[in-house]
């Protein structure tokens, strides 16, 4: 079969570009090397959908951060992602870092961003009662919000599966040809045929560009490590709290979540481990510094998970989106604020293939949205309700986070179900809680068991051979 257009690499970048073209009539193939989808930059973030005060203006970062960010909250609501617009603030702590906030403020009101203004020490304290009594002022930016990467990425995937998508995991791209109207795709899972394709492979986008041109720029990926704390430290802020910018970025931030949780960082550290990002002992020790800044009293008796993620960084501080080659379109080195603008970029990536002469139908029986049952956001009436239909969702699975047995089997069969219990966190929020699966682990393992049809043996804990069992210690006798 030939595709008419393959999407490289299925983190948000990709399912974004995917969830749009399947609006289209096309025959739509997703690459992916990973065993599951949004196994990259995507699921270990900051989580942040920023505002767009902080890319240079004129740049695409400018331009797709605010587009992205106004598209964000209709796209959560019809896709079921948890989604809350609770601003952020740019903290200050100098005169000479209320120049940064004013620059800031230049910035996001010629790149359109509604509502930014400049607060006094007072008013930050009004909002934020235990930031450091050091801060001179701050920029607020009321759009900013919080969201869940991996389930906005999931729902994206999901849905232009229904619409007609098709998934190929473990299909890590290895070569590409030109075959007259067409590209051959050589992967880990077999070759592939499309006559567009679109690169969107995060850290791996430079490797897959140069598979068609010239070089054009360099992969610096860099890791960030992070701080989760428990859901009693939650309301220690009500915005996401920045410091002002520098050299490494946007600097460690300290954030409430859509989960009711606090996560505090990330550092910035150029790595050679892009798939396996590490947290190490110095980088944690940055995050607790740094963090003291804004907020003295954090601390991190009640931290229930240290974990790091990769950043797709160039050596240009620019998004490279464009034509790479005929009929080949780069969304690649998607740093922050890619999270922020995957939509946006969806949408460019559309436009870009058009250039190309690409041409389709808009399907007018397309799925836009998505219906996801969320038991602990129910009310009495409505967990009654659903109990009726599936007595499954009565069973309580993860206590922490109240996720029932209905939730994780949902998650099993759906457009494209999990191969782990990690795929299950990422899809139904199990493991997410205080004991990090300590209770629920086992029962989902079991589950996964039960619904796939395997062996507990085979079942894995995320990626490709992370087996939890290894052997049966037990067997049954007679007597």
């Amino acid at each position: 079969m030939i595709y008419d257009i393959a999407v490289i690499g299925c983190g948000v970048i990709g399912a974004a570009a995917a969830f749009e073209l399947s609006r289209y009539r096309v025959s739509l193939l997703i690459l992916e090397k990973e065993n599951d989808i949004a196994m990259g930059a995507t699921r270990a973030n900051s989580a942040i959908i920023h505002a767009g005060y902080d890319p240079k203006p004129g740049t695409l970062m400018a331009e797709l951060n605010v587009k992205g960010n106004a598209m964000a909250e209709q796209l959560c609501k019809d896709l079921s992602v948890p989604f809350s617009r609770v601003g952020s603030l740019v903290l200050a702590f100098s005169e000479s870092e209320m120049d940064t906030v004013r620059e800031l403020y230049r910035r996001g009101t010629e790149n359109g961003v509604p509502g930014i203004r400049i607060l006094t020490a007072d008013e930050v304290f009004a909002m934020e009662p235990e930031v450091s009594r050091e801060v001179k002022g701050a920029l607020y930016a009321p759009t900013a919000g919080i969201i869940n990467p991996w389930d906005y990425a999931i729902a994206f995937a999901e849905t232009a599966v229904v619409n007609g998508a098709e998934v190929k995991r473990n299909a890590k791209v290895t070569g590409i040809d030109r075959l007259g109207d067409r590209y051959l795709l050589h992967t880990s899972a077999g070759d592939f045929e499309a006559r567009y394709v679109i690169n969107a492979a995060g850290t791996g986008s430079e490797a897959i560009h140069n598979m068609v041109s010239e070089k054009s720029f360099t992969m610096m990926p860099n890791r960030g490590e992070y701080y989760l704390l428990d859901k009693c430290e939650g309301s220690r802020a009500n915005h996401v709290l920045f410091q002002c910018p520098n050299q490494d970025g946007k600097g460690v931030l300290i954030s409430p979540t859509v989960g009711g949780n606090l996560i505090v960082g990330p550092n910035a550290v150029g790595t050679n481990e892009p798939d396996r990002p590490k947290n190490t002992a110095s980088g944690m020790a940055f995050v607790r510094e740094k963090a003291a800044k804004t907020m003295p009293s954090l601390t991190y008796r009640n931290s229930i998970r240290n974990f790091s993620g990769i950043r797709a960084n160039t050596d240009q501080d620019e998004f490279q989106i464009g034509i790479a080659a005929e009929n080949f379109i780069d969304l690649a080195g998607i740093k922050s604020p890619g999270l922020s603008s995957a939509p946006a970029i969806a949408l460019k990536a559309v436009e870009l293939l058009k250039e190309c002469g690409f041409t389709a139908e808009v399907r007018s029986d397309a799925v836009t949205t998505r219906k996801k049952i969320r038991f602990r956001a129910l009310d009495e009436d409505g967990r009654r309700a659903v109990i009726r239909e599936n007595p499954l969702y009565g069973r309580i699975i993860c206590r922490c986070e109240t996720v029932t047995e209905g939730e994780i089997v949902d998650a099993i069969h759906s457009p494209v179900p999990p191969c782990s219990v990690d795929g299950i966190k990422r899809r139904a929020g199990t493991g997410m809680g205080r004991c990090q699966g300590g209770f629920c682990g086992p029962r989902v393992v079991e589950i996964l068991r039960r619904e796939l049809g395997i062996g507990a043996l085979d079942i894995l804990q995320d990626g490709e051979g992370s087996f939890i069992l290894k052997s049966e210690t037990k067997t049954e006798v007679d007597g």
